[in-house]
């Protein structure tokens, strides 16, 4: 669907640059559009490698493994299945772990592990769905994507949105687990 908007509206750019006779100026336009785009992406692309690169240390330095063991509890009490599945449980503490540090291209493949994990036949269980509204409205301590966009959009200090980034992803989180304990199946 969104392919269909993009395409109206560079037709429609087209359609009104030909009617008023500016087809140059929106030719220019699109092509300098184009070119910031570009270097906007190389400038996402470097912070994105090093705060992944920052969570491979992490890794490496058993720092993550740490984490997962503070996680642990909290994990437990949320996904009361995985208390049998120990590479359920450390996906999951990854995904949390990639989460709370905003790299949510990191925090992928481990959430897809542990749904594989957590998924029951060919019906999503309670605790998939919890994984689901958890890892759409992740709890952001550093939010490095935003922050490296802020950043590479010439922000003064691209970190300065963080007490709004705790709030709302505390109330997004808490919103989540609200409706998903709401709307969860009777009986269970």
């Amino acid at each position: 669907m969104m392919d269909l908007i993009w395409v109206g509206l560079i037709l429609v750019s087209l359609v009104f640059g030909l009617l008023n006779g500016r087809t140059a100026a929106v030719s220019a336009a699109a092509l300098e559009g184009a070119g910031a785009a570009a270097e906007l992406c190389l400038k996402l692309c470097g912070a994105l490698c090093l705060w992944s690169g920052v969570l491979k240390l992490l890794e490496k330095g058993g720092a993550a493994a740490v984490l997962g063991r503070l996680l642990r509890p909290l994990l437990l009490r949320l996904y009361p299945e995985a208390r049998e599945d120990p590479a359920a449980l450390a996906a999951l503490a990854e995904n949390m772990s990639a989460n709370l540090l905003g790299l949510g291209n990191a925090a992928t493949p481990a959430g897809i592990r542990a749904a594989k994990a957590l998924a029951r036949g060919n019906t999503a269980s309670d605790s998939l769905c919890r994984l689901t509204v958890l890892n759409s409205a992740s709890i952001q301590l550093i939010p490095a994507a935003v922050c490296a966009l802020r950043g590479a959009a010439g922000a003064a200090q691209p970190f300065d949105i963080l007490p709004a980034v705790w709030l709302t992803s505390l109330c997004s989180a808490a919103a989540g687990l609200a409706a998903e304990r709401l709307l969860r199946r009777p009986g269970r």
